[in-house]
């Protein structure tokens, strides 16, 4: 009999499909069930993260953009001294932030509630040691870019800028934990909200600064200092007036306890994430160091803002998946972890394509948003093919490192990072340039299919062998170590 049963034969009650047939459908109807359910779960993260990236980076955006139009060598200090100096300790304590990521996430699930507080407690002083530690290289920001190549005047100007940043310097040790603390706790509204009052103060105050009261690049520099305080102000107030009651309940000795192997995984995470932060760093710093190298400079920092505006994207994904992969396996659901993963991966690549395909079609006119000088616009629309192609690479390697941190591999990957990036990306880019002489073209399409191609293709591999009943059942051992009392003051993962 066929699959299809004729109701004048067999009676108007008799299956329309067969068993099998029944079986493909209830399957499939439970998959969409389930792509619904943890796409509604992983939004509620990623939506707020991905307009409070948006918005604060676009901070940075608005900076340059102010600093652009006051003149070619206004734009590239701004860049150089927020993109290299600043980016630098940016992507360092993002990284070690990130370790809350796993703490906090598999603290959560496990349902051990006032530890997030301690943790948190434990970032801030571990960054702010840092901070004072990495101080140096602000106050010796202009012998170190003539030394790296760059131009007398641009590296003088980006100078005096970095120094005029320090505030915002010492805003990331206390923003980022903030963050991913209310992050791993699904507080993610609040994030967004207080992301745009930071916004919002920082147009406003870009514009009394530099137009108002006439302060140039430098009134660019403070309007970031206040902007990025008001984010830090806003979480804190939040944090501790009462709307965490679970979560923070005071300041505790606790914190100072156990700070070394914090530190320790704070590192590796602070290496996974720097490391590719630094390569596209360094991408600027060598392009320095080419003919015509302040309009080069110019337009690869152009894209370097708007692969780094579309990048919140993934990054909130980083943030989704890492509190998502965290959460269920602190609570022992390694399948579920594994099916976070795949829909992360696979919503992040659609987003990627289509902004792709935005960038190309829009290749001559993306640039108009910095600079109206049309050195740099053509420049801009050159380079515009290999943007396209960082930001679909992008739209997957992210949403991996997320599944890393939310694992507890920072460890791994940084190893992996180091060697793809370092060892061949960066290599090649350098023989594309001074054996070959093929522009910052060669540069930059060196590093992408050097080291990010590679280091996606890796992670990808990694992610796919993953025995995420195994992983699972690492964390239900940790969860074990944290009913004993004399281990509440223990790091998750020491």
């Amino acid at each position: 009999m066929g699959a299809v049963v004729r109701a004048d034969r067999d009676g108007p009650n008799q299956p329309l499909l067969s068993p099998k047939h029944n079986i493909a459908v209830n399957r499939s109807e439970d998959f969409i069930y389930k792509f619904w359910v943890e796409t509604q779960k992983l939004w509620l993260i990623v939506g707020p993260s991905i307009f409070s990236r948006v918005a604060s980076f676009s901070m940075n955006i608005i900076t340059q953009a102010f600093a652009g139009h006051l003149g070619d060598v206004e734009l590239a200090s701004i860049s150089i001294a927020n993109t290299v100096i600043v980016g630098f300790n940016f992507g360092l304590l993002l990284g070690m932030a990130s370790a809350l990521e796993t703490l906090c996430g598999q603290a959560f699930g496990a349902r051990r509630y006032h530890m997030l507080g301690i943790y948190l407690q434990r970032s801030w002083i571990v960054l702010t040691l840092c901070c004072f530690f990495l101080l140096p290289v602000y106050f010796y920001a202009t012998p170190l870019l003539k030394l790296l190549g760059q131009a007398d005047d641009v590296a003088e100007q980006s100078g005096v800028v970095v120094l005029w940043l320090i505030p915002l310097h010492f805003s990331f040790a206390f923003q980022f934990p903030l963050q991913r603390f209310l992050q791993c706790q699904l507080k993610t509204q609040v994030i967004a909200w207080v992301s745009l009052a930071g916004l919002v103060v920082n147009i406003v105050a870009s514009w009394v600064l530099i137009y108002v009261l006439e302060l140039g690049v430098i009134g660019a520099a403070i309007a970031l200092d206040i902007s990025w305080w008001v984010l830090v102000l806003g979480l804190y107030i939040y944090t501790v007036g009462g709307w965490c009651p679970l979560t923070w309940t005071g300041f505790s000795v606790q914190a100072f306890h156990g700070l070394w192997d914090f530190t320790k995984l704070s590192a590796a995470a602070g290496l996974m994430l720097c490391s590719e932060n630094w390569y596209y760093r360094i991408l600027v710093l060598m392009t320095g160091n080419l003919k015509n190298a302040t309009v080069a400079v110019d337009a690869l920092s152009i894209c370097m803002s708007i692969n780094g505006w579309e990048m919140m994207i993934p990054l909130a994904f980083f943030a989704g998946v890492g509190v998502r992969v965290a959460n269920e396996l602190g609570a022992g659901n390694g399948k579920e972890a594994k099916f976070a993963t795949i829909v992360a991966v696979a919503q992040s690549t659609v987003i990627g394509v289509v902004i792709c395909v935005v960038i190309m079609v829009l290749h001559d006119k993306i640039a108009l948003i910095f600079t109206t000088s049309s050195s740099v616009v053509e420049a801009v629309g050159t380079l515009s093919s290999l943007l396209a192609i960082t930001i679909l690479l992008n739209s997957i390697q992210p949403v991996l490192s997320g599944v890393a941190v939310g694992s507890g591999w920072q460890s791994w990957v940084a190893y992996i990072n180091i060697g793809c990036y370092y060892v061949i990306g960066l290599p090649l880019g350098f023989i594309m340039e001074w054996v070959l002489h093929s522009g910052v073209l060669g540069i930059w399409g060196g590093m992408i299919f050097g080291g990010t191609a590679v280091q996606t293709i890796i992670l990808v591999i990694i992610t796919v062998r993953t025995n995420w009943d195994r992983e699972a059942e690492k964390a239900q051992e940790h969860v074990e170590e944290w009913t004993s009392p004399q281990q509440n003051d223990k790091p998750l993962l020491a």
